[in-house]
């Protein structure tokens, strides 16, 4: 028996019935929908009802989602594997009051450090610096490029390229055709030692040294480790840091979110430290059945945990959005892609869903396909916004607003085989001819999504989005019994690849490999120059 077993009954019972039907209620759309400030989160068209949402808000409080809630905000250590606590939140905690950890504020420290990167944001952009490479890895290169790419309309400073691959190729792409004379190159590890990261800031050091460039000036780190940038050669003035407290997959809210300070300016990134915290405050307070971040998590629980939906689709119909389906690959399946739960039992149910997604328009013509007929389920979570950045182009959004809203619909309503047989009977056809016609035009419908609307994608906006999904995380990996905030699973092909890169150049014999492993080894190292 598990937690979930009275509501996977309750779903087996209501399976096949259609959510067209439930909108016989006409207070469903109000019902089944939350919205905090200028923000809806609309999930009427789902298989959800009334006594299926009851006992989904039960698991809130079964899980006591709200009290690990605040113990989260307050500083306890809910990261119980690795004794820390979680407080990406203090990032953005403005004006909120302290925040203690270990019996200290971590206030005073989180502000100053703010006030330093205030300072160097507004002296590279008024400096003669064009370019700013950002080399990080996971988090510090998801967040950052995703938010540079969101809020490209309030760029006024530098412009900003990201390199994470160690593959030699990104950072040449990269750094052809920049001025070493007037780049800066930011170095993104907690640690200073994460291979990839440190490879590529290698290579770039030497690249600038060799042009003309001065690393000592034109090199920044966002790390903790002062003893290893100040062998790196980087100012110390030009180096900040942040807690392990802070996960790299949350940590775009500080230091790691320098790029996007200096891409936008101070102000714009205060603005998208306010969204953040207006989401934490809803979060917060709102109770659970208006709870946005709550009901998203929900809902994520209904389609995989109880309905067996393996996958979810992010939709943004936004262009400037389309790096969010992979930020949030990682935000949540690093985070709830686990099998072990917190006493050390193995999980008797699925935990996190496989996440993925594109753009719209751009997805309907490559995999909605797949979503509309094929023979699996993928519930889709549509973003868009009522307006866009470009008022001459104001026909462009609203055929981009009649493409979001009419792909959901779709999915909903489906099409029978009357229907369809009617559309072909219209275009001449009958008999056998007909009814085959026809069935390749039937979608079965049924399919469920969501859509979470807001006025335009500005820096405030893009604080709510994001702080809405880490607390969906948050929320699912209560539910599951997990913990959201480790990552092992990442350590070990890093250790691996540290233990074959010596094999790789030759160096060490392939012995104790597997029979695959080596045979690939020597094939590689037959053909390599």
């Amino acid at each position: 028996m598990t937690k979930f077993d009275a509501l996977i009954a309750m779903q087996a019972a209501v399976k096949d019935r259609s959510i067209l039907s439930l909108f016989d209620d006409a207070d469903r759309a109000a019902t089944f929908s939350a919205q905090t400030g200028d923000m809806l989160f609309d999930f009427s068209k789902t298989n959800l009802d009334r006594e299926t949402m009851d006992a989904l808000l039960a698991l809130i409080d079964g899980a006591d989602v709200q009290a690990r809630r605040d113990a989260m905000f307050a500083g306890d250590k809910i990261n119980e594997t690795e004794g820390r606590a979680v407080l990406h939140t203090a990032l953005r905690n403005l004006d909120g009051g302290p925040v203690m950890v270990d019996g200290a504020d971590v206030m005073p420290g989180i502000l100053a450090t703010l006030d330093r990167m205030r300072d160097f944001a507004d002296n590279i952009r008024a400096s003669d610096i064009t370019d700013v490479v950002n080399i990080g890895i996971g988090g510090s290169d998801l967040g950052p490029a995703m938010a540079v790419q969101a809020l490209s309309p309030y760029h006024d400073g530098p412009r900003c390229h990201f390199v994470s691959n160690v593959d030699g190729a990104h950072i040449a792409d990269t750094l052809r055709g920049l001025d070493a004379k007037t780049t800066l190159v930011i170095v993104a590890s907690k640690t200073f030692t994460t291979i990839e990261t440190m490879t590529n800031a290698r290579t770039a050091r030497a690249w600038m040294t060799e042009n003309g460039g001065d690393p000592a000036q034109q090199f920044a780190a966002l790390s903790t480790a002062q003893d290893k940038t100040d062998a790196f050669g980087i100012n110390p003035a030009q180096v900040f840091g942040f807690e392990d407290w802070v996960g790299g997959r949350y940590s775009v809210w500080g230091p790691i979110g320098l790029s996007l300070m200096i891409a936008t300016g101070p102000r714009a990134f205060h603005a998208f430290l306010r969204g953040a915290q207006s989401m934490d405050r809803h979060f917060c307070a709102a109770a659970p059945h208006e709870n946005m971040p709550m009901l998203l998590a929900l809902v994520g629980i209904w389609h995989n945990q109880i309905c067996g939906y393996a996958t979810r689709a992010v939709l943004p119909y936004d262009q400037r959005l389309g790096q969010l389906p992979d930020y949030l690959q990682q935000l949540e399946m690093e985070s709830n892609g686990k099998t072990t739960q917190m006493d050390g039992t193995t999980a008797p149910f699925h935990t996190g869903p496989v996440v993925w997604g594109a753009p719209g328009t751009n997805g309907q013509h490559a995999f909605y396909q797949l979503i509309h007929q094929g023979t699996r389920v993928i519930p889709c979570e549509f973003l868009i916004a009522a307006n866009s950045h470009e008022p001459d182009l104001t026909h462009h959004h609203k055929l981009l607003i009649a493409n979001c809203l009419a792909q959901s619909e779709a999915l909903m309503r489906g099409r029978s085989l009357q229907e369809a047989s009617e559309i072909m009977a219209a275009k001449g056809l009958t008999g056998a001819e007909l009814d085959r016609q026809a069935r390749h035009r039937v979608f079965p419908g049924n399919r469920p999504s969501t859509t979470l609307s807001y006025p335009l994608l500005d820096p405030f906006t893009l604080g709510q989005i994001i702080a809405l999904y880490e607390h969906r995380v948050f929320v699912e990996g209560v539910i599951l019994g997990i913990n959201s905030y480790d990552q092992w699973g990442v350590e070990l092909g890093k250790e691996l690849a540290t233990s074959l890169q010596p094999v790789v150049d030759g160096s060490e014999p392939a012995t104790g490999k597997d029979g695959s492993t080596a045979a690939l080894v020597a094939f590689i190292a037959k053909h390599a120059d």
